[in-house]
């Protein structure tokens, strides 16, 4: 089964609000019903940031093949930005589908292309050269899981865990290495067999057919599940089968408590009804998603010592986008 293409599914929400004394922002509010019983999590950028900077790895390598196939007149520029383009584009969707779409330009080009699973490998080979630091260091413990994850992930899990919600991971990266990546996090034990990735055979796998998978198994409705990603697939699908959807506008980077603006926009446009920058708020979105409650004041809902949230993210998150386009961990 292929993966969607982005579609906004309309407008943007004219307005939107924030909970009391949090970052969390309601796009759309949650119809109140029965609560989910199974929470879907997206991985990189989601939970991970052990592969923040991808982009930079992606872009460089795409650019550089599809250069010796320029057409007349195009410069080095041109591609680039033709790259970065598409490569944003399908930011969501597997790793493979960006090789494809770069076979594609090639073909146009009246170049032969590679295998698109070939240009895959080039580039993992070069990305696992830029994490490798940090994978070592979560081996051997001399980098901090904290410093590798998206803040307050662990403790989300632990409240949803807590409550007898089931959890799963999935993700477009392969899924040899999101199960190393997910136990060197320690977020392996909240989800025991159930983190899915991707397959060689990339139409055997996508998140549609996990969630698909989730609701049969469990004989429940698409109202019991809530997902939680900093992509557009699984915010669409988890709102296709009549779920609620949480976007993680995570500042992968900077890790500033502040949501990404083109993430936030992008993922409103896939139909998110809320919308965080990461998990700091934990507590108060729980509370929210599962038991319809809200803080009355910012002292329900931060921790002690906690600055207090900026009621303007909105107008904040609706600037212009990052210089780098989306941080996000790695293409679905």
């Amino acid at each position: 089964m292929a993966e969607r293409d982005y579609r906004a599914v309309g407008p943007l929400p004219s307005s939107t609000r924030f909970l009391a004394g949090t970052s969390i922002e309601v796009a759309r509010e949650i119809p109140r019903g029965p609560a989910p019983e199974h929470a879907l999590f997206d991985f990189d950028g989601t939970l991970s940031l052990i592969r923040e900077g991808w982009m930079d790895v992606m872009v460089p390598l795409l650019a550089g093949i599809l250069s010796e196939y320029a057409r007349p007149g195009e410069t080095e520029a041109d591609i680039s930005a033709l790259v970065k383009d598409f490569v944003t584009e399908l930011t969501g969707k597997q790793t493979i589908y960006q090789m494809i779409r770069l076979a594609e330009e090639i073909r146009a080009r009246g170049g032969v292309p590679r295998d698109p699973r070939d240009y895959k490998a080039e580039y993992h080979e070069r990305l696992m050269e830029r994490i490798a630091s940090r994978r070592k260091g979560l081996a051997d413990g001399t980098l901090p899981r904290a410093e590798a994850l998206v803040p307050g992930s662990l403790e989300i899990l632990g409240l949803l865990r807590d409550r007898g919600v089931r959890l799963y991971i999935a993700s477009g990266t392969d899924e040899e290495y999101v199960l190393e990546e997910a136990a060197l996090l320690g977020v392996d034990e909240f989800a025991p067999g159930r983190i899915y990735g991707a397959q060689a055979d990339y139409a055997s796998f996508s998140k549609e057919m996990v969630i698909r998978r989730i609701l049969a198994e469990n004989r429940v409705d698409g109202r019991r599940l809530a997902a939680f990603g900093d992509g557009y697939v699984e915010i669409a699908d988890c709102k296709a089968a009549g779920g609620v959807a949480v976007a993680v506008a995570s500042d992968e980077s900077g890790r500033s408590g502040r949501p990404d603006a083109w993430k936030r926009e992008r993922l409103l446009g896939a139909g998110a009804d809320l919308v965080v920058p990461d998990y700091r708020d934990a507590k108060a979105l729980v509370a929210y998603v599962w038991d319809g409650i809200e803080p009355e004041s910012a002292a329900d809902a931060a921790p002690a010592g906690r600055a207090e949230p900026r009621n303007g993210a909105a107008a904040d998150a609706a600037g212009a986008r990052p210089s780098g386009g989306p941080g996000r961990g790695g293409p679905r």
